[in-house]
Order: structure tokens, then C-alpha cells, then sequence
């Protein structure tokens, strides 16, 4: 997680991080009652990746380059 947010910056977190986590915070609060903290916040992040991924396909973004080892 420490990685991703400093490979970007701000601006572009902002921009394209946020709305896709706003959308997937808003289904996870209504839809998810699984009485379980830890099953609400997994479904969520699944949740925000699949529709990062799928904006992704989308707008046809490039994919991020891969870290050099």
C-alpha cells in the first residue's frame, strides 16, 4: 500500500482513485450486512479493485509499469 501511494502522484490519486473509491464505499455501506468487520472491509476492497479494473478496460489506460527489483 506504502509503495502505491508514494509511485503516484497526489493529483493523479486524487483523480483517478477517488471516485472509484467513493462509488465502492457507497455500495459496500448499502449493500453489504455481512455482521462481520472483516468480511465488509474484504468485500469492499474487492469491490474497489474490480471497478478500478473494469474503469480501467474502459477508458483504455495504460497499465502501470512494473517495479524494477
Amino acid at each position: 500500500m506504502f509503495r502505491l501511494l508514494t509511485s503516484i502522484s497526489a493529483g493523479e490519486l486524487f483523480k483517478r482513485q477517488l471516485p472509484v473509491f467513493l462509488v465502492s464505499f457507497l455500495i459496500a455501506e448499502l449493500f453489504y450486512k455481512f455482521h462481520s468487520f472483516t468480511l465488509e472491509c474484504a468485500a469492499f476492497l474487492a469491490t474497489w479493485f474490480v471497478l478500478d479494473g473494469a474503469l480501467q478496460l474502459v477508458t483504455g489506460a495504460r497499465r502501470p509499469e512494473r517495479f524494477e527489483r
